[in-house]
């Protein structure tokens, strides 16, 4: 029996053996991971659920009627299922069969408890939901079937019978464990099916019990064996995916090189495969061989798509947005050129008309230039196989160059019979009707997408149809691939995002139109007709043509960018509006909650509690969406009065309440809120018979007051008024009841001993009251005016007994205080004591005075001191009658106020009903986590920064109010001291700290708030009003059995007896739990921890595996993957998948399931391969993917079965596949710098999201914490792609594959996910470089390009500006501004600018001209990027406070991070496009406190954003020396200032958001550190923090890898440093206006004679300073001797004068920073010659130059006073609104505790 299956498997060796591993637990208690399927009779929770029994008996469906294994004698086990017999069969490794048997059985339970209308019989499986499971799973591979021709190896059966559901289970147990036990094969889905393909026919083969044609037996697989699925199979796909990353190298290698998953994926989408494959495989079949190697078979190269690093790429991919816009820059400029005030007036001109058909001329060529881009990338993918394709890239490109001919010859054969005839006669109108037929045809493709744009369901049914006429058809426009294929949205969604778009583009093509083209053409006609001469040599002619170019040049650019900003805009309103129809931000604060939270329990009902379904009602119709809007209309805007209701049916508001209350004593947990919040924010027990709503304090403050002084002023008026009145507010009439009702309870059940006189009057007075009232004769009967004195008298008894000593005597006078008013004063009717005692029948007549004692004397009892209970009902009580507070401050805590803000206006919002827990989807959260921080640790915490602050201190200045809440809990728990702290409650503070940063400890206990909250609505969802009542009085009833003395009444339950101490979780609905709730939240939910290291840490002995242990231990849900290595030899390693949790039973981790890889897990890149790995471990129909930097809330857990029923609507005209959520970030409260980031990202996550959900349809998976449709994407390549490099980004590619596979992704803002961003500049940086770096990759990727193609016009525009084209017009943001002042530069240096002020004779109109320098400004309309933050803001937040904190914002300087932002973003997209090099760079995710040394900002910003500045800001220098335009310095202000701006952001704000970066000292000693890394020799370390070469060498690492366009493109770049000695030695008066070519060339003299110079100095020192010093100085002197002649020789023999030393150094530091830039791209060349060591010398004086320029402005600031304090406020203001003593957070001058 062991030897076939091994439902557990035993713990395999670990890395090395472990001295004192724990033994082996007994047979017995076999681990098993959610259910013990293994052993149903266990008693387990979830085993009283009949569906999970009839799922596992479905699997033991007539096993022994199957055909048992040839050659094998064997004695099959009772448990012996269906899985272990397709085990048998074909090899699958047992762990592998017990792992997919869970998900398998766990799966079909979920499904059958989900059936509606429930089955007859549930213990039997019901048929339709196997074949529907087994129709969602295969639905990949039928598509793929069908899309080769291939009859599917899935038999289908009309009948429904036991057999066909024992075949069909086998089926979807044989893709299961294909799946399982694949490995990295998992994300080349179409390889997958190809496996099935085979092992599904040899499966029919077996049951049918077909006879093999090669052995003439009865057919057996060829897998039979232990692992022969891995060995066969697995092994071989894998070694050639490892040899392709080997050969590689990495993925350093250029892409078209070397095959990655998609490649190897994409040929299974050719009927090749079996050809080339076969089965059994072929290992010696081309596609086994990888790159290197070197045999007879020809390799399979690249398959499907070729990734050329090209920019042309971008052309590429988004050709018909390129050729939209050039067509109409064509088309403006043409008309504008007439001279027309409106283009509809140039239209009427037949020229005009004529020129416009030029556009055809230019569609044909940008066709052409497409072709031949297409050819020159995509030539690679032709062999032999593939040789129509070669033909297609010629065809098309003879047939574009055909069109171009075409046009050109009909539209010249226009214009010459026009100019024939003189006129447009007939003739030449006719050839105008020749090219407009011509020209119809050619559109006629465009005319079809338009028809099929407009009938959607048509194309998709086109692209759907394996039809080959279809094929021939389509072949011309493109290849035809399995993937983007009936990809177009329904007929409403086209409508909507064609008219976005449409409205975008109209809106940008009149801007550019009125005030971009045309006002250009004036100033640009005079410039032409300008006459003058250069100021240099002259290579044109004076023609100005070059000027013209200079001056349109920025324009275009602009004209090709700013869609991007046209869409920014459009989009935030758009936003706006859909987010104001989905009820965003209705509730912002306490005030607007006050108005809501009345109709709370009927939305929390309505939402999140489900309704009962009749059984034979559909779940939904038209009549229940429309009286479910109504139901809704009404809760929102408080229609009908719901709450009126809510009275009525106490079981609702009970719920309501227990709900509630758990959230807020979650947030007590999270030390959110205080004791005393907590106090004022529950809704208590329904007790001491109260008769209304027991709203939270916070609701009812005030109120009583308000009502006795409404009393007082209507004392004399009817009795009904009164109560009107005071029922105008809800509130004031609950506060009111309540208050009475509690006095009344109190008198007469607690301190007023029963049997006692003053009992009977009290209760007779409560009795006169309550008759008046009922008979509405309170104002007649009692004197209102007297209801003060009372009040005053009530609030002095319960201060006395809330205070911890009693005073019984006290007590006593407050009481005979109180009678003396109550019946002295307050009745209208005086009546002496005797008679009223008497008449009421009591006791007999006793006076204050007489012999047996005072009155209440001994009648008064006090609760037991310990009572918790009657001590918080009287202090709300006490609350109720003395607040005079408004309490809008509660909670105090901001974040505590968003939350609760947030989760009540979500109940108002739109969102399905929530099914019962039994019948909602199941579903799994996976996080991958490598080896970041787990919990702080204690050291960590306490140990000071080089300023004195500990992380410790930080935190408890960041977090104030949440560290003295803390404290706070801690005294509860038993804390007496706060330096306790560090001993007896360590681990307390250190998850206290944890919860506040990025750690893996803050996002278990969020994602496990899913588990808390699913036991919690399990146990709302059974439970009938009888238990529910019975609970809510357990609750309530504990402090009396305490005060009773009945805590040791063996007839109780221990567990609903909370403990004292921990009072505040009294109310908890935890403890009315029956047991079952645990087991069906966990066959609802699974979290898995892709922890790959865990094995690693644990065999060194790392502090994360006992803290990762510590999370197993305290969260039963919890389950850890991770990758263990065995070595079983030197050199040969086994990988396992293994999964662990904590047992609680054995009180040790366990080890469930341990499943062999077939290598080493990671090929491609790490985060992607983790998740891989671990997603066999995942359970459900939804997986959730966190990152390790979220979070969650419980309130926001509450709603998840809500948000899987969206997996259930249709949105368009598909279901959703990926749920997107909306994100919280909460690190915006760090420092301003995290504020800045976090604004921007909420923009986004909000926003920006909403948009592209609705209505562009493009919304792609940006990162977690989407919900996955589970089964579709583990059937279509997993939830992220992996490959090398080009799946660096890798999460998008989720998003890009489901849209291309025709999936759906939606967005929904009623929930929401915490998750943290990186804090400090540079690890922001270096994020952004990461994503950058990505969008560069993804530029290159087929997914791109195919969306580019696939998807009809509008959405491919929205595509590419909410992916790449975003970071593309960041870049050309950048390279307008360069092309702007390099402009500038060329007319002031030339002479152009001086020529156009002074000529007068050619009318160069100023104002014209003062548009051609103001034009290039429109790059400040980049301001209108910051447009969705705000219009977001004030969505959300209000209008005002929106404006308030983009205004603070301003003040904080967030406009030099976001232009230094614009800085990283341009220059690493850009980088990567050219020469590749993109990389995972590791941010880290701690809190940044540290001052960043100067060498280090050198490092990461000197090639981004230091060497860009200094060369923008010298070209604004020699422009205001030369440019006749600077000598009036408004003008020169106004052109200049945005430039000067960008340049002192991209130089100041590392130092500006740099923690002391003004600190004089720090200054002085960041120096010495960056002349110590300067000329550190790179021999002494190799590290580039501690050498400046190493630095170099690194910086240069991508142009070692790029190519050699790449290489070309860079040195044309450089080429541009040139110019500045060529522009200024003209300028020189030694030059005397000489505009001779020669001046140049002599001025290389200057440069080679500044170079001689430093070589010999250099060689001097080399050679002579150590020993021989003097000779050294010799020649120091010398040289200097030689310099001087030089220069008093020419000033005695030219015009030279001293001011041109000066001015020549402008001229010459940027051309030797060109030639080492470009001996740098030479390097291979140049590094084995002798020149190459004067490159590395002058590289780092260049940067010793640029490190010291850079220092300049630092020091200066740094210097004076008050700047230093300046820009801790700006750093740290968010710090300070929250109490941050910044003081002492920069001295370090005294901590919060001592810790001696």
């Amino acid at each position: 029996m062991s030897t076939l299956r091994q439902r557990a498997a035993a713990p395999l060796p670990t890395r090395h053996p472990i001295p004192h591993a724990t033994p082996p637990a007994p047979p017995q208690s076999l681990p098993f991971n959610i259910i013990p399927i293994h052993d149903l009779t266990i008693d387990h929770p979830s085993h009283r659920y009949p569906e999970l029994r009839a799922a596992a008996a479905a699997l033991l469906l007539s096993v022994s009627d199957l055909p048992k294994p040839q050659f094998r004698t064997l004695t099959l086990p009772v448990s012996f299922d269906l899985l272990d017999w397709l085990a048998l069969h074909f090899g699958f490794q047992s762990a592998n069969v017990g792992n997919q048997r869970e998900n398998l059985v766990l799966h079909l339970a979920n499904l059958q408890s989900r059936l509606h209308p429930s089955p007859e019989n549930p213990s039997v499986l019901d048929f339709g939901v196997v074949s529907g499971l087994k129709a969602k799973l295969l639905s990949n591979y039928v598509s793929w079937c069908a899309y080769l021709g291939e009859v599917s190896s899935v038999r289908r059966s009309k009948r429904r019978n036991m057999d066909e559901m024992r075949r069909e289970l086998l089926y979807i147990g044989l893709y299961l464990l294909i799946w399982g036990e694949a490995g990295n094969v998992r994300f080349m889905p179409e390889c997958l099916c190809y496996l099935f393909h085979h092992m599904a026919f040899e499966l029919n083969m077996i049951l049918e019990e077909k006879i093999d044609e090669r052995t003439g037996r009865p057919f057996v697989s060829d897998l039979v064996g232990e692992d022969a699925f891995l060995e066969n199979l697995i092994k071989p796909i894998y070694g050639v995916i490892k040899g392709e990353v080997e050969w590689s190298r990495n993925g350093t290698k250029p892409h078209s090189a070397w095959r990655n998953y998609d490649d190897l994926n994409e040929f299974f989408w050719s009927r090749r495969c079996f050809g080339s494959v076969k089965w059994p495989i072929d290992r010696s079949s081309g596609f086994f061989v990888t790159g290197g190697k070197v045999g007879t078979t020809r390799r399979v190269g690249k398959t499907g798509f070729v990734e050329q690093r090209t920019f042309w790429n971008v052309f590429r991919s988004f050709d018909r947005l390129w050729v939209m816009l050039v067509l109409f820059l064509q088309a403006m400029i043409i008309v504008a050129w007439e001279g027309k005030l409106y283009p509809w007036e140039a239209l009427e001109s037949r020229d005009v008309q004529v020129k416009l058909l030029t556009v055809f001329i230019t569609w044909s060529a940008l066709r052409l230039l497409q072709s031949i881009l297409d050819a020159g990338t995509q030539y690679s993918l032709v062999s032999r196989e593939t040789k129509w394709l070669a033909v297609r890239m010629v065809l098309k490109s003879v047939v574009a160059l055909a069109w171009t001919v075409v046009f050109s010859v009909f539209y010249a054969r226009i214009w010459s019979q026009k100019d024939q005839d003189l006129r447009w006669s007939d003739e030449a109108i006719q050839r105008i009707f020749v090219f407009l037929k011509t020209a119809l045809v050619f559109v006629v493709p465009e005319v079809l997408a338009l028809v099929l744009f407009v009938i959607p369901w048509l194309r998709n049914l086109i692209e759907d149809a394996n039809w080959p006429v279809l094929y021939l058809l389509t072949w011309w426009f493109h290849t035809r691939i399995f993937v983007g294929r009936g990809v177009r949205e329904g007929l409403i969604s086209n409508l909507k995002y064609a008219i976005f778009w449409i409205v975008v583009l109209v809106s940008k093509f009149s801007f550019s139109y009125f005030l971009q083209i045309r006002p250009m053409v004036t100033p640009t006609t005079a410039l032409l007709e300008l006459k003058g001469h250069y100021r240099w040599h002259e290579f044109f002619n004076s023609t100005n043509r070059v000027a013209v170019v200079l001056l349109w040049l920025p324009v275009i650019v602009i004209y090709f960018m700013d869609l991007q900003i046209w869409y920014s805009i459009f989009s935030s309103f758009v936003g706006a509006m859909v987010g104001l129809f989905s009820h965003l931000g209705e509730i912002r604060n306490t005030e607007q909650l006050r108005l809501r939270f009345q109709f709370f329990a009927s939305a929390m009902q309505f939402n999140l509690m489900p309704e009962e379904l009749p059984v034979n009602k559909p779940v939904l119709t038209m009549v229940s969406k429309l009286k479910d809007g109504v139901q809704r209309l009404r809760l929102r805007y408080g229609l009908g009065q719901p709450y009126k209701r809510i009275e009525c049916s106490r079981i609702e508001a009970t719920r309501f309440a227990l709900v509630w209350n758990e959230i807020i004593i979650t947030m007590r947990e999270e030390d959110f809120i205080s004791d005393q919040e907590l106090e004022l924010l529950e809704l208590p027990p329904n007790c001491w018979d109260i008769r209304v709503v027991r709203w939270p304090c916070v609701l009812l403050c005030n109120e009583l007051l308000l009502s006795l002084t409404e009393a007082q002023e209507m004392a004399d008026a009817p009795t009904r008024w009164l109560w009107q009145t005071i029922c105008k507010s809800d509130y004031r009439r609950c506060a009111v009841i309540e208050a009475y009702d509690s006095v009344k309870y109190l008198f007469l059940h607690i301190i007023l001993k029963y049997v006692s006189v003053e009992h009977k009057i009290v209760t007779n007075l409560f009795e006169e009251i309550d008759h008046s009232i009922m008979d509405e004769k309170l104002t007649v009967v009692y004197n209102l005016t007297v209801l003060p004195k009372i009040h005053e008298k009530l609030v002095t008894l319960i201060e006395l007994l809330l205070k911890p000593k009693r005073d019984m005597n006290a007590a006593v006078n407050a009481l005979q205080g109180l009678y003396e008013v109550a019946f002295r004063d307050f009745p209208n009717v005086k009546l002496p004591h005797e008679l009223l005692r008497r008449a009421e029948g009591s006791a007999p007549a006793a006076t204050p005075g007489s012999s047996t004692g005072f009155l209440f004397e001994n009648a008064v009892e006090f609760p037991d001191a310990e009572d918790v209970f009657f001590d918080r009902q009287l202090r709300r009580l006490h609350t109720i009658l003395t607040s005079r507070d408004s309490m809008y401050n509660v909670p105090s805590n901001q974040e505590a106020r968003r939350r609760i803000a947030f989760f009540s206006n979500s109940l108002f919002m739109n969102m399905p009903h929530a099914p019962h827990v039994e019948k909602m989807m199941a579903f799994s959260v996976m996080t991958p986590y490598y080896d970041e921080e787990v919990m702080y640790g204690s050291v960590t915490l306490q140990t000071p920064n080089e300023d004195g602050v500990s992380t410790l201190f930080y935190l408890q200045k960041i977090y104030q109010d949440e560290w003295q809440n803390f404290m706070e809990r801690m005294k509860r728990e038993g804390l007496e001291e706060e330096k306790e702290i560090f001993t007896s409650k360590v681990r307390d503070l250190r998850l206290w700290a944890s919860y506040r940063g990025q750690t893996l400890s803050r996002t278990v206990r969020g994602m496990m708030y899913y588990y808390r909250a699913l036991n919690m609505l399990a146990y709302l969802d059974s439970a009938s009003e009888v238990d529910i009542r019975a609970g809510t009085q357990e609750l309530a009833s504990y402090a009396s059995m305490m005060r009773n003395g009945h805590w040791d009444d063996p007839t109780l339950n221990s567990s609903q007896l909370p403990a004292r101490n921990l009072n505040r979780a009294t109310s908890s609905v935890s403890l009315l739990y029956k047991g079952h709730e645990f087991g069906i939240s966990m066959m609802k939910f699974t979290y898995v921890v892709a922890c790959q290291m865990y094995g690693v840490h644990k065999m060194r002995g790392d502090t994360r595996a006992e803290e990762i242990l510590y999370l197993m231990k305290n969260n039963e849900a919890l389950r850890v993957a991770y990758v263990d290595e065995v070595h079983l030899s030197r050199d040969e390693v086994q990988y396992y998948s293994v999964l662990v949790k904590y047992d609680k039973q054995t009180k040790r981790e366990v080890e469930i399931y341990r499943i062999k890889l077939p290598g080493p897990l990671k090929l491609g890149e790490g985060k992607p391969e983790n998740q891989n790995h671990a997603i066999i471990f995942t359970r459900g129909d939804a997986l959730q993917t966190i990152d390790m930097n979220q979070d969650n809330y419980f309130e926001e857990a509450l709603k998840m079965r809500n948000l899987l029923q969206e997996f259930e609507r249709h949105y368009g005209i598909r279901k959703p596949t990926i749920l997107g959520v909306r994100e919280n970030i909460f690190t915006g409260s760090v420092s301003s710098l995290a504020g800045f980031m976090s604004a921007q990202e909420m923009s986004f996550v909000t926003l920006g999201q909403r948009v592209l959900a609705n209505p562009l349809k493009v919304r792609m998976h940006y990162g977690h914490p989407d919900v996955f449709d589970r089964f579709w994407f583990l059937t279509r390549g997993g939830v992220s792609k992996a490959s090398r490099v080009i799946n660096i980004s890798e999460d998008i590619f989720a998003g890009f594959n489901c849209t291309l596979r025709r999936g759906n992704v939606t967005h929904h803002e009623y929930i929401q996910v915490g998750k943290g961003r990186d804090v400090g500049l540079n690890q922001i940086s270096i994020f952004e470089a990461k994503v950058a770096g990505g969008n560069g990759e993804q530029i290159l990727s087929r997914d791109v390009y195919r969306l580019g193609h696939r998807l009809d016009f509008f959405r491919m525009l929205s595509v590419f500006y909410t992916t790449v084209g975003f970071y593309f017009n960041t870049l050309m943001m950048v390279v307008a501004v360069y092309t702007f002042l390099w402009g500038r530069l060329y007319l002031a240096l030339s002479g152009v600018e001086s020529n156009a002020k002074k000529d007068a004779e050619h009318n160069v109109d100023s104002a014209a001209f003062a548009e051609i320098l103001n034009q290039q400004f429109l790059v400040q309309l980049g301001l209108f990027t910051a447009l969705p933050m705000i219009i977001e803001n004030s969505l959300e937040h209000g209008f005002l406070l929106a404006v308030w904190d983009f205004l603070k914002m301003q003040l904080q300087l967030a406009s030099f991070f976001y232009t230094f932002s614009m800085g990283t973003k341009s220059h690493y997209f850009g980088r990567t496009i050219l020469h590749g090099g993109a990389k995972y760079f590791a941010t880290g995710r701690g809190f940044v406190v540290v001052h960043k040394k100067f060498a280090e900002n050198y490092r990461l910003y000197a090639r981004s954003h230091f060497v860009k500045a200094i060369e923008l800001g010298i070209i604004l220098v020699v422009y205001a020396s030369h440019s006749p335009l600077s000598k009036n310095a408004f003008v020169y202000i106004a052109l200049t200032i945005s430039s000067w701006f960008l340049v002192v952001s991209w130089i100041m704000a590392p130092f500006i958001f740099n923690p002391s970066g003004f600190d004089w000292l720090k200054t002085v000693y960041d120096f010495d550190d960056f002349i110590s890394w300067i000329w550190c020799d790179s021999v002494v370390s190799t590290k580039a923090d501690q050498s400046w070469e190493v630095w170099w060498y690194e910086e240069q690492d991508h142009l070692r890898t790029t190519g050699l366009w790449g290489k070309l493109l860079e040195i044309t770049l450089d080429l541009r440093f040139f110019f500045f000695q060529y522009g200024i030695v003209y300028q020189l008066k030694i030059a005397d206006g000489n505009t001779s070519i020669a001046v140049y060339f002599l001025s290389w003299i200057y440069l080679l004679g500044t170079a001689g110079v430093y070589i010999v100095i250099g060689y001097a020192r080399q050679k002579y300073a150590a020993k021989q010093h003097m000779h050294y100085r010799l020649i120091q002197l010398l040289v200097v001797i030689v310099i001087v002649l030089v220069i008093v020789l020419l000033l005695k023999v030219s015009k030279f004068e001293i001011i041109d030393i000066l001015t020549s150094l402008l001229a010459i530091i940027p051309t030797g920073w060109g030639i080492l830039l470009i001996a740098q791209v030479l390097r291979p060349f140049l590094q084995t010659t002798l020149v190459w060591d004067t490159v590395v010398s002058l590289a780092r004086l260049y940067d010793l130059m640029f490190g010291l320029i850079v220092m300049a402005p630092v020091a200066f600031m740094s210097w004076l006073p008050g700047f230093q304090s300046m820009q801790t406020r700006i750093l740290f203001n968010e710090g300070f609104s929250r109490g941050l003593q910044i003081s002492q957070l920069l001295t370090g001058r005294k901590s919060n505790i001592d810790h001696d």
